[in-house]
């Protein structure tokens, strides 16, 4: 299969390692305890690299996700990364992010993941509280999680991104600010700050659909975004992306800015997502049947679309309006219509026109999903 690539800023490579320790209750990407398996998932994986060598002329950055990355051992991490630069081209300053939870985050583990090339590490704390951490049944205490940050300005990582989850059940305003208050004390580049979900088919999501956990209610998730995007701008964050927040502008995650600004992107291994401009497809969301679909000769892909260029508008629409660098005119309206169609939704104070772009506000952010219902046809 030859993808239709279209040619604008480099595209990035994903690759999904779908092994986890334990599955925690909230979450919803695809993996498994099955650590037997991460030999034949590595060939596979490779095969699956082989297959897409000439069909991206290069990426400038380079995402490992899970699942837990960093579950890897030290030598299957380092093949790993061998046959990904074996087949595949790379720009000098390439972003290379590897996903880590605290507790895999010894001096040894980043010491090697720096010696691979390893720039970027997003570490999943989720909290730094302990009766969320137990709720969230996460592994690590509070102070693993500052020990994982500490160990890795140590290994010589500036790049260094925390995760956290706001509105955990039980959680307070009061924990929830001392949360990002011992945060920002471990000096990180990058927080994201997500809302917690419940998704279909996971144990929250359950528990959920049967009342048996409390869900905060729209106003109080309005109150703690604004706390949190106020709190963090104050203290020099920028608030770029709903969830996303960077100390400064080369701090802003360059891999996860391309699914938001629909750059193509290539993805390896199980349930990975893959997208060239015009085409999605995605694999398929297990380790067993990838690795059977590969040795058999055939791709492990489970579907794939075309988009047309209506879809393609209205996606641009959607991701645009979760950042702050929006959306153009030209995907609206002609921009001798612009002021007439967008003068309400900008008097309401959830957009403000620049320089032929449509830019949310921080209001905007709060009905990102909704507000591209709001626009007419162009």
């Amino acid at each position: 299969m030859k993808t239709t690539y279209i040619k604008q800023e480099l595209p990035g490579l994903y690759v999904h390692v779908p092994f986890c320790r334990e599955k925690c209750p909230y979450c919803d990407f695809y993996s498994t305890p099955a650590l037997s398996l991460v030999e034949a998932w590595l060939e596979s994986l490779r095969k699956e690299a082989l297959l897409y060598t000439d069909s991206f002329p290069a990426f400038d950055s380079l995402y490992f996700g899970g699942g837990t990355p960093t579950i890897l051992s030290d030598g299957a991490f380092r093949k790993l990364m061998d046959f990904v630069r074996e087949h595949f081209t790379f720009a000098a300053d390439t972003e290379i992010t590897v996903e880590a939870n605290p507790e895999d985050a010894t001096s040894e583990k980043l010491t090697a993941l720096r010696a691979c090339g390893v720039n970027r590490l997003s570490i999943g704390v989720q909290s730094f509280n302990g009766e969320e951490l137990a709720t969230l049944k996460r592994r690590h205490s509070a102070r693993d999680a500052e020990k994982a940050l500490e160990v890795a300005h140590s290994a010589g990582f500036e790049d260094i991104g925390i995760d956290l989850i706001c509105l955990v059940p039980g959680q307070t305003e009061k924990s929830w600010m001392n949360s990002l208050e011992r945060a920002l004390s471990l000096e990180p580049a990058h927080l994201s700050c997500y809302q917690m979900t419940f998704s279909e088919g996971t144990p929250f999501g359950r528990m959920k659909a049967e009342g048996r956990i409390a869900v905060t209610d729209e106003e109080t998730e309005r109150d703690f975004f604004l706390l949190t995007s106020r709190f963090l701008q104050e203290r020099g964050f920028i608030h770029y992306e709903v969830s996303n927040f960077a100390r400064g502008e080369a701090s802003c995650s360059r891999h996860n800015g391309k699914y938001w600004r629909h750059v193509p992107y290539l993805g390896l291994g199980p349930a990975a997502h893959s997208f060239d401009g015009a085409r999605r497809w995605w694999n398929l969301r297990s380790v067993k049947q990838y690795c059977r679909a590969i040795e058999g000769g055939s791709r492990p892909i489970e579907g794939s679309e075309i988009l047309t260029d209506e879809q393609l508008r209205l996606e641009r629409l959607c991701l645009g309006m979760r950042t702050r660098d929006g959306i153009s005119f030209a995907d609206v309206c002609t921009v001798s219509r612009a002021q007439d169609v967008l003068s309400p939704l900008e008097q309401s104070g959830f957009i403000r026109l620049e320089n032929g772009r449509i830019l949310p506000t921080l209001e905007g952010f709060l009905v990102a999903d909704r507000l591209p219902l709001m626009f007419p046809d162009p």
